[in-house]
């Protein structure tokens, strides 16, 4: 069978590197666009045995440069996304409206057989968020150029590679004190990136077209409720506080002076919505392609580095107790 040719935006991040080794394994070949080949080359290189994969240094709104990869692509794969603007063209409405809509319109241009766009589950309630808005926007721009586009929605990310579990873990590390926004009550439904990583080959082998799915874990977790398993898996003492409404803006307006934002204002809006199934639309379970992995069981796996002696750790902890 000839091999297909996936071309992939938002290749080194941990999707990325989880969905390149799938796709390689199973013989599709894959081209990675990255913005900064020095940075990120030899890290995409080494996902995949030479002659699989492809890596391409271009910026990603220079259309006549990305017009031309297009000339011999049968998939092409969107993840990229950024949680907070940094400006330099880094917008929200640059990243997840501007981008996707022309990828969607040379996907049409260019007769290109599946184009998966990777948005996000809880986005339809957040209007008051820009990330929210902005991710609605693409989702509708691609639509409107590409009615064979299928849109995945997925949860919160986890794995050793992600910037969820893992910030978490560092702050508990480091503070006695942690703020909860909203009282923790803000319900998520994580998912592994092994299990997304999963649903996206599913979509691709099966050559689905036209679906938006919602991709969650098996599991429904609160924020505090979170917070308390990662306090747990790596051995700490810590004092979870609400925070009063004012007090939270306070700090989120802090925090997102940071070079890495801890937390900005538009994720405190944010924080105000379950990010869960909405319902509307299937899920990865209605497909046939069900989570299996367990937040706490999956992140005891790497939460040794958070722990006093890191591996060599001799502090005893009972995986039991929650």
């Amino acid at each position: 069978m000839k091999a297909k040719n996936c071309l992939i935006f938002g290749g080194s991040g941990q999707i990325g590197r989880h969905l390149l080794r799938k796709l390689t394994k199973n013989n599709y070949k894959v081209t990675v666009v990255t913005r900064n080949l020095h940075q990120k080359g030899y890290v995409i290189k080494t996902q995949a045995n030479a002659g699989y994969i492809d890596v391409i240094e271009c910026n990603i709104f220079d259309e006549a440069k990305i017009r031309k990869l297009f000339t011999k692509t049968d998939i092409c794969i969107n993840l990229i996304g950024i949680l907070y603007e940094t400006g330099k063209g880094s917008t929200f409405k640059n990243i997840h409206s501007i981008f996707p809509s022309i990828l969607s319109k040379l996907c049409k241009e260019y007769k290109v057989k599946q184009f998966v766009h990777l948005s996000a589950l809880g986005i339809n309630d957040a209007l008051d968020s820009e990330y929210a808005r902005s991710k609605l926007e693409g989702e509708a721009n691609i639509q409107k150029n590409f009615s064979l586009a299928t849109i995945l929605r997925p949860s919160v990310v986890y794995s050793v590679d992600d910037n969820f579990t893992t910030n978490f873990m560092t702050l508990l590390n480091r503070l006695p004190l942690f703020p909860l926004y909203y009282s923790g009550g803000t319900k998520f439904i994580p998912i592994h990136c092994s299990d997304l990583t999963d649903i996206i080959y599913y979509v691709i082998s099966n050559e689905t077209h036209s679906k938006i799915i919602e991709c969650i874990g098996p599991e429904t977790i609160s924020l505090k409720e979170i917070l308390k398993i990662l306090i747990k898996l790596i051995g700490k003492k810590r004092i979870l506080i609400s925070l009063p409404f004012f007090v939270a803006k306070i700090s989120a307006r802090l925090f997102q002076l940071f070079p890495k934002p801890l937390l900005t204002l538009d994720q405190l809006r944010l924080l105000k919505y379950n990010n869960v199934s909405s319902k509307k639309y299937q899920t990865n379970f209605d497909i046939g392609i069900p989570s299996t992995r367990i937040f706490k069981e999956e992140v005891e796996k790497y939460c040794y580095m958070w722990r006093e002696g890191g591996q060599f750790s001799t502090k005893k902890y009972n995986s039991n107790n929650s």
